[in-house]
C-alpha cells in the first residue's frame, strides 16, 4: 500500500517563503536572459546575411568565426537558418519572438500619432504586452526591459559610492521630483511625434536605444549618438536622483503605469507578520511606500521588498486596489506602545 506522508503546515509555510525570497532572483535570471538575447540578435541576422550572400571564403577572420559559431548554436535546432531565423529578430522595441510580432506600446502609440493611421497587424503586435501589462502591471520595466538590467547594476554602484560622498560633504543621488513629471514628458513626446511626423521618440527611450547601440557596435563595429543619451540618463540616477530617468522621465514608464493602474496582481502588505523593519522601503529604487500600504501604479512588482523583508509580510494578491493603510505592523514597537497587541 502506498503511504500517505501528512504535509506539515509550517513546512508549507516556510517553503512558500523561500520561493518568495527568490522571486527577485529569478527577476534577474529573466533580464540577464533578455539583454543575452539583444546580443545575439546581431549575430544571427549577420550569420543571415553571409548565407544569403553565399560568400564564406570572402569572409574576414572574425566574420568566419562569428559564422562558425552561430552555425554551432544554430544548427542542432534548425535546417533551414535562412528562413526559421526569422522568427527569432527585432528588439525590444518591436520583433519577432517564436514567430510572434510583438510591439512596445509606445512604438504603437508613436507610429499611429506620426503617422496618424492605423494597421491592424501592427495594432495587434500591442495586444500581449498591453494585456499582460493589465494583468500583471509594469512587468515590462521590472522583469524585461534591458534598461533595468544595467540601471539596477548602476544604483548598486551608488550605493557604494553614495556614503564616500557623503564623508567629503557632497550628498548626490538624493533629489526628488514629481511623480507625474513623466507624464508631461509624454505628452510633450506624443505632441512632438504627432507635429514632426516622424517617431523622435525612439531617441531617448532606454529600451529602444539599447537595443539599436547593440546592434551598432555589432554589426558596424561602433555605437552610436544614443550611447552617451543613455551614459547620461545612468549619470543622472547616479548623482540626482535615485533611478531617477524611470521615475519621472521615461515615457514608457508613463504609458505602462497608466496601463496598470488597475492591475490584477499586486503586493500587499501582511500587517500581522509586519514589523516595522522598513527595509521594503529602503530596497525599494522607485522610492514607493510599502510601510504605509502605497504600492501605486507606479510599482513594477519586481518583488525586491517581497525578497527582503525578513518577517515574509509581503506577498502578491490579486485585486484592482491597493489597500487602505493597515497601520503600524502587530511584530513592531509601535503597535505594542499603542496598547493594541494587549488588548486581543
Amino acid at each position: 500500500m502506498n503511504s500517505i506522508i501528512p504535509i506539515n503546515s509550517k513546512d508549507l509555510v516556510e517553503t512558500r517563503f523561500v520561493l518568495r525570497r527568490h522571486l527577485n532572483k529569478l527577476r534577474w535570471l529573466t533580464l540577464a536572459i533578455v539583454f543575452f538575447l539583444l546580443i545575439l540578435l546581431p549575430f544571427l541576422h549577420l550569420y543571415q546575411t553571409y548565407l544569403a550572400a553565399n560568400a564564406y571564403p570572402l569572409l574576414s577572420n572574425n566574420e568566419k568565426l562569428i559564422f562558425n559559431t552561430v552555425e554551432s548554436l544554430t544548427s542542432p535546432f534548425t535546417a533551414s537558418p535562412e528562413s526559421d531565423l526569422n522568427n527569432f529578430k527585432g528588439t525590444t522595441w518591436s520583433g519577432t519572438l517564436f514567430g510572434i510580432q510583438l510591439s512596445d506600446p509606445l512604438a504603437i502609440l508613436t507610429s499611429m500619432t506620426a503617422s496618424f493611421t492605423i494597421s491592424t497587424s501592427f495594432l495587434m503586435s500591442a495586444l500581449i504586452p498591453v494585456l499582460l501589462t493589465l494583468v500583471l502591471g509594469r512587468f515590462f520595466c521590472g522583469w524585461i526591459c534591458p534598461a533595468t538590467f544595467i540601471y539596477e547594476l548602476n544604483d548598486n554602484l551608488g550605493t557604494w559610492l553614495h556614503p564616500l560622498f557623503d564623508k567629503v560633504g557632497l550628498p548626490i543621488g538624493r533629489l526628488r521630483f514629481s511623480q507625474r513629471l513623466k507624464y508631461l514628458v509624454l505628452a510633450v513626446c506624443i505632441i512632438v511625434t504627432t507635429t514632426a511626423g516622424t517617431v523622435l521618440i525612439s531617441n531617448i527611450y532606454p529600451p529602444a536605444v539599447i537595443g539599436r547601440e547593440i546592434y551598432y557596435l555589432i554589426v558596424m563595429g561602433s555605437f552610436g549618438v544614443g550611447s552617451l543619451f543613455f551614459l547620461a540618463t545612468m549619470l543622472f540616477d547616479l548623482l540626482i536622483a535615485r533611478r531617477g530617468f524611470c521615475r519621472y522621465i521615461c515615457p514608457g514608464g508613463a504609458l505602462y503605469s497608466l496601463l496598470s493602474r488597475y492591475r490584477i496582481l499586486r503586493i500587499k502588505r501582511d500587517v500581522t507578520n509586519c514589523n516595522d523593519c522598513a527595509k521594503c522601503n529602503t530596497v525599494c529604487q522607485f522610492g514607493l511606500d510599502p510601510m504605509q500600504d502605497s504600492f501605486g501604479q507606479d510599482c513594477n512588482n519586481c518583488s525586491a521588498c517581497i525578497a527582503t523583508c525578513p518577517t515574509d509580510a509581503l506577498t502578491f494578491t490579486t485585486s484592482i486596489s491597493d489597500v487602505k493603510f493597515q497601520g503600524a505592523g502587530h511584530l513592531g514597537k509601535k503597535y505594542n506602545k499603542q496598547g493594541i497587541g494587549n488588548q486581543l
